[in-house]
Order: C-alpha cells, then sequence, then structure tokens
C-alpha cells in the first residue's frame, strides 16, 4: 500500500496540491495536517502515519521538505520506516527511493540542502529584523489580543483560566499580559 503524507507550514496554505499528487501516485491512505516542519515534534498526523504504515508498504510525500527540514529528523523517520520494513518516495524527487543505494545517497544530500535553506532563510529573516530594529521601523508582530478586554474581564473577577476559554486564547498570554499590568 502506498501511504501518503502532506503538510503544509500554516493554516493560510492549501493541501489541495499535494493531495492530488499523492492521489495520483496511487496512494490509497493520505495523512495531512498544517504544522511548522522545523522538528517532528507535534506533529500528530505524522506520528499516525508512521503508525499506520505496515511491512511493504511505502510513505510518500510530494517534495522532500514536507517530511522534514532537519538531517538528523529525516534520517529519524527513514530508519524508523526501514525498521519497520517500509519504503519511502519522494515524488517531485524522484531519484529518492530508499530500495537503492543512488536512493539513499540522495536522500542524504537533498536532506541537507533542505537543512541549509532553512538555515539561511532563518538568518536572512534575523538580518532583515536587526536592520529594520536599527532604523527604528521593527514593531515585531501586532497584537492580536484584545487586552482591554482582559482587563475588563479581570476586574469583573474572572479567573484568568476562564478568560482563556472565553477570548479563545492560552492562559499564558492572559498570565503575560497579568504580569505587565501588575508591573506598571
Amino acid at each position: 500500500m502506498i501511504v501518503g503524507y502532506a503538510r503544509v507550514s500554516s493554516s493560510s496554505q492549501s493541501l489541495e496540491v499535494q493531495h492530488e499528487q499523492l492521489e495520483a501516485a496511487g496512494c490509497e491512505k493520505i495523512f495531512a495536517e498544517k504544522r511548522s516542519g522545523r522538528t517532528v515534534e507535534g506533529r500528530d498526523a505524522l506520528a499516525d502515519a508512521l503508525d499506520f504504515v505496515r511491512e511493504g508498504d511505502v510513505l510518500a510525500v510530494t517534495r522532500l521538505d514536507r517530511l522534514a527540514r532537519s538531517v538528523v529528523d529525516l534520517h529519524r523517520l527513514v530508519e524508523q520506516l526501514t525498521a519497520n520494513g517500509c519504503d519511502f518516495r519522494v515524488l517531485q524527487q524522484s531519484g529518492i527511493d530508499t530500495t537503492t543505494s543512488t536512493g539513499k545517497l540522495t536522500l542524504s544530500i537533498l536532506g541537507a540542502v533542505a537543512e541549509f535553506e532553512a538555515d539561511i532563510r532563518r538568518d536572512r529573516q534575523r538580518d532583515g529584523i536587526e536592520r529594520a530594529k536599527a532604523r527604528g521601523v521593527y514593531r515585531g508582530r501586532k497584537p492580536s489580543i484584545d487586552t482591554a478586554r482582559i482587563e475588563t474581564l479581570m476586574a469583573a473577577g474572572m479567573a484568568p483560566a476562564a478568560i482563556a476559554r472565553e477570548m479563545g486564547v492560552g492562559r499564558a498570554s492572559v498570565y503575560r499580559h497579568m504580569s505587565k499590568v501588575d508591573a506598571t
């Protein structure tokens, strides 16, 4: 059985193209999620896909960076698949097929390139932020929480956990705002 795994990094991105490509490749079951690929931690659909595949199955992804952006994570995932008697295939990078020595070499090289690209992108972003801060134009992300509403609910005697549920935010956000209010 060919099992597909699709991933995009943010909720605003679409999984549709990956779904179509995986279906066209003959995937009978597709696991998909909208999570960052920097780590395998917290990627429930990936964990489900790895639990689902059985000996003789193939895990397929459209591009290598959909599975992992870290060479260490990539090799661990492929080792886990191999230990379970499964193969791994990348649709858009057809040289990656873990049943051959050349495919394993290509996997290692392209995995290292993907990690390198992620590092370079992170460095460029960090440099851009530092330049913007130096010019005084960087303010960070706009606040996404209505702090006035938190204060109103706090004044009404509502507990932080209840405020978080009411507003649909994390408790840590409420506590962080409360500590800023207490500090003033």
